[in-house]
């Protein structure tokens, strides 16, 4: 399958969705997003008059948000033209001006982003994401029973998208997936009646494993996911608290691994499969390894891009393990090595590298480039423009202080909870990037009002803004598989809710244990 048929459609209009939806569906899209276009301007002005008693700027800042966050939830229009609109209307109204606004695409990890974005569009064009899949559903036993199949797609999924964005990893692995689930029903038809691999249990399973293993994986590493960057960035920036990578993962892994496992029992317990083996599944997998045939040029040299990028990413981090960070070494090294200037050299290999150097033809052309997401990066610039105006303006103080008087919440524990449960539940209505922007900094300003360490409430906001499980609009994963027509809206809201619930505990606990042991505050 080609690139360009497998490319992920991250925000899509009504009239692109529309034909995947049952008629009540459409009907309830058209309401929404309709309603919301209207009510967007409303409720802005309505909020920015309610709050006449702040500054000027946090009231202008206050009304502009709420305007940005209703079309973000209804996506009256696409979630990155709101995030442009945003950004100009930001400057129009005086709240900030347009160097400190535009300066947020030059900020380093804008470029992580590209970087990993171009990478993965290697990782399509050369078919290396088949490659890897297909070579782990090869070892021995993996494919005897219908369940390992699930775990270990879970598996592939997950890793991937520690080092690839979880909407890539999810557009690479669903046609992988929808193959395996196509040769069974073909299996299962055999046997008399015809089966529609649409209603298998099977089916629901595995396509849910692909969207939410996607988003699990995503947390593994910063590069995962956007909201990882924005809220890392954030840190950074705002309260001078640096994670390096190396010691993200340590951070992280733990959490997924704990995840991984729920999700895996979640999963196949809510949707059985129909058989537990499938007799000829091994000689399917081996069947299309040999369609790929032996690895090509242009693999390999997106296999050394990728590799000089995680090295480099990762050589800093291990560095200040074995030296404490407090040698001189380690300060050169991580001022050297920018993850942003790493990405760009890391993709940049794929202009220079050749695959076939008497044609002059190289691993990745830039029209092959130019097709990455650029409205997430759009998005995730709009996101650290607007996270650092929360803080700069006070209002993500006042709004810290005022949900903590409301609710009673002083301790480090009760702000934890309460920063990844208002991340869950705003990346179950919006885009995840957008959920981050807007508690990261409320999360920051409740921990620094009662003088605990905000590190922990605000990567608990991070990992939480990654837990939209329950609808097809929570993430571009979910609306990836929920595409497909194989996973009911009724099974995605039913698995969903159990394991965001789930999710939420395991955040809490393990954020807060991981980042006291490694010290981050």
């Amino acid at each position: 399958m080609s690139a360009e048929t497998r490319r992920p459609a991250t925000y899509r209009t009504f009239d692109e969705v529309k034909e995947t939806l049952s008629p009540a569906e459409q009907r309830f899209e058209s309401i929404r997003r309709t309603s919301g276009l209207f009510a967007g301007p409303v409720i802005g002005i309505v909020v920015y008059l309610l709050c006449a008693p702040l500054d000027d700027p946090a009231q202008k800042l206050a009304g502009v948000l709420s305007w940005v966050v209703v079309y973000w939830i209804t996506e009256a229009i696409p979630i990155p033209v709101t995030a442009m609109l945003a950004m100009a209307a930001v400057i129009i109204f005086g709240i900030a001006d347009a160097d400190t606004v535009f300066g947020s695409f030059g900020n380093s990890t804008i470029f992580v982003f590209i970087g990993g974005f171009i990478i993965a569009e290697a990782m399509r064009k050369h078919g290396l994401d088949r490659r890897f899949a297909f070579a782990i559903l090869s070892i021995p036993g993996v494919s005897a029973t219908t369940t390992r199949i699930i775990v270990a797609f879970g598996a592939i999924t997950a890793l991937l998208s520690g080092f690839v964005s979880n909407t890539a990893t999810a557009a690479m692995m669903m046609p992988i997936a929808a193959g395996i689930v196509g040769f069974l029903a073909s299996v299962l038809s055999q046997n008399g009646d015809e089966v529609d691999p649409q209603r298998l249990h099977f089916s629901t399973a595995l396509m849910l494993m692909v969207a939410y293993g996607a988003s699990v994986g995503g947390l593994l590493t910063p590069v995962g996911s956007p909201p990882n960057l924005i809220g890392r960035a954030y840190l950074e920036e705002e309260l001078d608290i640096v994670i390096p990578f190396f010691q993200w993962m340590l951070l992280a892994f733990p959490l997924v691994a704990v995840m991984f496992a729920v999700l895996c029992l979640l999963l196949v317990r809510l949707n059985r499969p129909e058989v537990k083996r499938v007799e000829g599944v091994d000689g399917y997998i081996r069947e299309e390894r040999q369609k790929l045939g032996a690895m090509g040029t242009g693999s390999r040299n997106t296999l050394i891009a990728f590799g000089v990028a995680v090295a480099l990413w990762i050589f800093p981090g291990a560095v200040g393990l074995v030296t404490g960070g407090e040698s001189d070494f380690y300060d050169t090294v991580l001022g050297l090595l920018d993850e942003g200037a790493v990405a760009i050299v890391a993709a940049s290999l794929l202009f220079v590298l050749p695959t076939n150097w008497s044609q002059r033809s190289f691993t990745l052309t830039w029209n092959d480039a130019a097709r990455i997401d650029w409205g997430t990066i759009i998005l995730f610039g709009s996101g650290i423009a607007l996270g650092g105006l929360l803080s700069s303006t006070g209002l993500a103080e006042t709004m810290g202080t005022s949900l903590s008087d409301l609710l009673g919440t002083s301790s480090l524990i009760g702000i934890t909870i309460l920063a990844t449960v208002i991340a869950v539940l705003i990346s179950e209505t919006t885009s995840n990037t957008a959920s981050v922007v807007v508690v990261a900094p409320i999360a920051a300003q409740l921990a620094l009002a009662v003088n605990v360490n905000p590190a922990i409430p605000v990567l608990a906001a991070v990992f939480g803004a990654s837990f939209g499980f329950m609808l097809p609009v929570s993430t571009p994963p979910n609306a990836i598989v929920y595409g497909t027509g194989m996973v009911p809206i009724t099974k995605m809201v039913r698995s969903g809710i159990v394991f965001d619930i789930v999710g939420i505990v395991i955040i809490v606990v393990g954020v807060t244990g991981m980042a006291t042991l490694l010290g981050i505050e």
